[in-house]
């Protein structure tokens, strides 16, 4: 009796330790996978003998994740074949021992047995470990590293062996095998990380707006962030100067000057130009002795390219040239510096170009100037995508036509992909307020679920 119940402690005991060693191999196995490279690059650059350990194992993940995979099967099968003989055994003879017949007390032992073993080990030997090293990645990681080492160097020819076979396999499948797994992230995939951090609560919004701008910033071009044709102030090159003094009393202080035509950009004028005249009769002095060369750049320029060129020519303005030849509108440090940090208000900006809240939620008053992009930005949703880039532009498109004032469309908004199923759609009712040169100056914009305006008509008749 006393040698079958040292018999069945032995069992445990040595379940418990195998056990073990498969805890340490998924935590080898996870640790791994989920730590941050990053950090253990700073910590290693700091000097950290672990850090720098557990780096170069990062570098071999699909031969380290293949160790990690010999251990745990290896470890796994071990438990089965102690805890039978052991456990089992032991638990039959014991059940023998009070009148269970022999077959009935065997298989009695041998299901207690395996049910033992597999709850230890699904709890002890996988799921602690696992939750262990993807909360706390970087520590595993680092403790791990000096005997993981040595583990893969010992067992490295089992290993590569095992591997080389996978390998194989998956080149008769036509795949290509890696060593490493990607770590670096695409700006679709950053946007998503930042998308996702800003809804948990990680990142504050202000920041995640930031961040959001600075990877569209590379994506934008010349013809998106620029001040439109339309809105630009020009002079003629025989203009006198002091015509040019007249206009800078309208807060701009540079003006393409322009030649023989609306699209014959010869230069700009800017205030410091004035500036150098000293006393000289302005009524006198034509703006073709004072203008410069300008700084052109095409539409279709990306802004780091326009930001290159206005760094080299030590210039703050430029002119943006379309497909045609023809000036499309002018681009400043300012309009560069506002594709990053978003309107740049002061006391000179009018009041109906910056949105503003209305009441209700999710009201805003929009100008119908703002980009698409800023827009999706106040109501934190995407809008349909077309062939416009400002929401007077989607106000036209959807109407087909140019609008009036009270002129009201509701659109449905697209699903985000990371939408439950249980989450409403949404829609947007745009309703222009006041139209300026036949185009939409500013639009009354609301979000709301998907059918809630008519229900609320609906509520009100």
């Amino acid at each position: 009796m006393m040698s079958t119940v040292l018999s069945i402690g032995l069992g445990i005991l040595v379940v418990f330790l195998i056990t073990v060693a498969t805890g340490y191999f998924v935590a080898q196995e996870f640790g791994y996978m989920a730590v941050d490279r990053s950090r253990l690059r700073a910590r290693a650059s700091a000097g950290d003998a672990g850090a720098k350990r557990a780096l170069g194992i990062t570098n071999r993940t699909s031969f380290m994740l293949s160790g990690a995979q010999l251990g745990i099967t290896v470890t796994a099968l071990l438990v089965g074949y102690v805890a039978e003989p052991l456990i089992g055994e032991g638990i039959g003879e014991l059940l023998g021992g009070v009148g269970v017949p022999a077959g009935v007390g065997a298989a009695i032992g041998i299901t207690l047995a395996l049910l033992f073993s597999t709850v230890v080990q699904m709890v002890f030997g996988e799921l602690f470990p696992k939750n262990l090293a993807i909360a706390r990645p970087e520590p595993v990681a680092r403790a791990l590293a000096l005997s993981t080492g040595i583990y893969l160097k010992i067992f490295g020819p089992v290993i590569w062996l095992f591997d080389q076979a996978a390998i194989l396999l998956l080149k008769l499948a036509r795949i290509e095998p890696v060593e490493d797994v990607q770590h670096a992230a695409t700006p679709r995939d950053l946007e998503s990380i930042i998308a996702e951090s800003k809804q948990s609560g990680d990142l504050p919004a202000e920041l995640s707006t930031l961040l959001d701008r600075t990877l569209d910033f590379h994506e934008s071009t010349a013809g998106h962030a620029m001040i439109p044709r339309p809105e630009v102030t020009t002079v003629e090159e025989g203009d006198p100067v002091s015509r040019v003094v007249e206009l800078m009393a309208s807060d701009h202080s540079r003006f393409p000057v322009l030649g023989d035509g609306v699209d014959d950009i010869v230069g700009v004028i800017c205030l410091r130009d004035v500036l150098a005249l000293g006393d000289r009769d302005l009524e006198h002095v034509k703006v073709s002795e004072v203008a410069r060369p300008t700084v052109m750049v095409p539409a279709s320029l990306p802004l780091p390219g326009v930001l290159d060129q206005l760094r080299e020519a030590n210039e703050e303005f430029a002119c943006v040239v379309d497909e045609y030849g023809g000036l499309a509108g002018v681009i400043t440090t300012e309009d560069l510096a506002e594709e990053l940090v978003g309107e740049i208000a002061d006391e000179h900006t009018p009041e109906e170009e910056v949105p503003a809240h209305l009441d209700g939620e999710g009201s805003y008053l929009v100008p119908g100037a703002l980009h698409i992009d800023e827009v999706e930005r106040l109501i934190e949703h995407d809008l349909p995508e077309g062939d416009y880039e400002t929401l007077g532009g989607l106000v036209i498109h959807e109407l087909h036509r140019l609008p009036e004032v009270g002129d009201t469309l509701e659109l449905a908004l697209p699903r985000p992909t990371s939408a439950h199923d249980d989450d409403p759609d949404m829609a947007l009712t745009l309703r222009v307020s006041s139209v300026q040169r036949h185009v939409p100056h500013t639009v009354e914009v609301r979000l709301h679920e998907s059918g809630a305006e008519e229900k609320a008509e609906e509520v009100r008749a």
